[in-house]
């Protein structure tokens, strides 16, 4: 068919809920032509008719201000209206700000129909709309729904084919505003509600003092959740399964090959003491598994759980309007804390969410910034594995190294770099509990795409160390080195070769530090050598492809003159 479904809605009314609802998981992003807007497309079966479905950039007016309130409009005019249906997805806690664009919607002749969505919301909040007055004042259907639990929806399907031109004059500016005050008092009645926990909680946690206390508390918690389920998960599954079921079957595999081989080394790697030491033998079938999923993946598991448990309940918004006036200081705003937070998980999606920052200086500040001060989970795991069996002190001073890096570096960005930061102007959605199965649905795409990624890197990454050390080409790279990591960086010849492997997998290169036999001071200036300097490959493709050739070799360099400088103060400020 050549109908399309369009949905249409302020920012924060639920439209990409109602989408997934809509389309399932069959859903194809890509960006607006010349610009960082992303459209979402999904299909729709409704009766034996398969119909695209398109989630439009959130937008107050058809009178477009702003980049994403342009594409709207020019997504709405590429069909005829005659083969289109507008859903109009309205916050039902906000209805008076919401009616000015299903007015314009009406008055420019598309063929409409309402979804009142968060319904639940507004009675808690005691607003009670009557939908048959509203449809009969607007001569469209009208349905109301709750996205997150799926109420309304299948009435909301059932209904589309419902949806109806209802021709209105153009009025102006104020006629409009006039006329949603008149609906407004005749559809919706307000009852006196005293404030529910809850609400004393939502206004407590972006004020500046309570909002910084609940802040911490939840970030400390998420990282002790993040270890402590990481942790459960390495002692109670993983180690398990690769010490008492996968290292008896690769020990019946060694025997029918010469240990002295090529293909026994790529293979299966070095024997510590003659047997295998997942940690250090660094074999594509030994060390390769064991690293991505004996001691990342069940980190990468639990970070993505709290992610996704914080985005849905509604404090990820909250965080960003709390630290607004921090990241401007940083030529940043607010929603930047979202790439940022993203970054600690993988810095490939942190960076791809760059996009949602206005000018090209936001942009490049942010990337730089997540390359150089955010270490993702697989890094993160290997240095809760790595320092803390010393003591919480070096674990905790290496994130306080990033943190202040990430700080300094930012304002000097900002004071350095020409351009703008636009005003940080966004809506906060109620704080609610999301469904387990919604969870879990972003939870299993989260990781599946961590895989897809990772897998073929760490295995092509091992793979590459272990021809390189068997052919003995790192000798010669070292021996030129030698001096400057012994001298100015306080650690030895061997550390180099697993820093440099560092630009293919920064897991696998924290890894090849556990057999060094490096002291605590030797750990924590290479652990934070490796978060600061260059992120892997993958990572460096996309700082190239968000940021272009020439930006992102000022921001390789500015990783190497930071982390090189860095790694030479810690030697000579600490003690050990």
């Amino acid at each position: 068919m050549k109908m399309k479904i369009y949905l249409i809605g302020n920012p924060n009314v639920g439209k990409s809920v109602i989408f997934s609802r809509l389309t399932g998981l069959q859903v194809m992003s890509s960006n607006y032509p010349g610009t960082t807007v992303e459209i979402s497309r999904g299909y729709l079966k409704l009766g034996n008719d398969r119909i695209e479905v398109v989630d439009l950039p959130g937008t107050y007016s058809l009178e477009s201000t702003s980049p994403a309130e342009e594409v709207a409009v020019s997504l709405l005019k590429e069909n005829p209206k005659n083969d289109s249906i507008v859903i109009n997805i309205i916050d039902a806690t906000n209805l008076e700000r919401n009616l000015l664009l299903t007015l314009q919607l009406l008055e420019s002749g598309f063929r409409v129909i309402i979804c009142l969505n968060m319904i639940d919301d507004a009675v808690h909040r005691g607003v009670h709309i009557d939908t048959a007055k509203l449809e009969e004042i607007f001569h469209i259907p009208v349905v109301p729904t709750c996205a997150i639990t799926g109420t309304g929806v299948k009435v909301l399907i059932a209904r589309i084919q419902e949806a109806a031109f209802s021709p209105r004059s153009n009025l102006s500016h104020e006629e409009r505003w006039q006329e949603i005050g008149r609906i407004i008092e005749t559809v919706q009645h307000l009852e006196h509600r005293h404030h529910s926990l809850r609400e004393m909680v939502e206004d407590a946690s972006v004020r500046p003092f309570s909002g910084l206390l609940i802040a911490s508390g939840v970030i400390y918690s998420s990282f002790k959740i993040v270890r402590f389920t990481g942790e459960f998960i390495i002692n109670k599954i993983t180690d398990p399964f690769f010490f008492n079921l996968y290292q008896p079957f690769l020990e019946k595999l060694t025997v029918s090959l010469k240990e002295e081989g090529f293909l026994f080394h790529l293979l299966i790697g070095d024997l510590i003491h003659g047997k295998i030491d997942f940690k250090q033998s660094l074999g594509v079938l030994t060390t390769a598994p064991y690293i991505e999923f004996g001691m990342v993946l069940p980190y990468v598991i639990s970070f993505y759980f709290i992610l996704s448990l914080l985005e849905d309940i509604g404090y990820l918004p909250r965080l960003a309007i709390l630290l607004d006036n921090l990241l401007h200081r940083l030529g940043l705003h607010g929603f930047a804390v979202i790439p940022l937070l993203l970054g600690f998980g993988c810095n490939v999606p942190g960076i791809l969410a760059t996009r949602v920052l206005e000018s090209k200086r936001e942009r490049f500040i942010a990337a730089t910034l997540i390359s150089i001060g955010v270490p993702c989970v697989p890094l993160q795991a290997m240095i809760f594995g790595l320092l803390g069996s010393f003591s919480g002190f070096y674990v905790g001073g290496v994130y306080l190294v990033l943190f202040l890096v990430v700080i300094i570096l930012g304002m000097i960005l900002n004071r350095m770099l020409s351009g703008y930061s636009p005003e940080f102007l966004m809506e906060i959605p109620s704080y609610r509990f999301p469904p387990v199965q919604m969870i879990a649905r972003k939870l299993y795409f989260r990781i599946k795409g961590f895989l897809i990624e990772a897998v073929p890197v760490v295995l092509i990454g091992v793979a590459a160390v272990n021809i390189l050390l068997y052919l003995r080409l790192f000798d010669f790279i070292t021996g030129i080195f030698a001096p400057v990591f012994s001298g100015v960086l306080g650690l030895p010849q061997e550390s180099m070769v697993a820093l440099l492997i560092g630009f293919i997998r920064k897991d696998v290169a924290v890894g090849m530090l556990m057999p060094l036999g490096l002291t605590a001071k030797q750990l924590f200036i290479s652990t934070t050598l490796l978060a600061m300097s260059f992120p892997c490959v993958a990572t460096f493709i996309i700082l190239w492809k968000e940021l272009g050739f020439k930006d992102m070799i000022k921001s390789t360099l500015l990783m190497i003159f930071i982390s090189f400088m860095i790694g030479a103060g810690l030697n000579f400020l600490m003690i050990g």
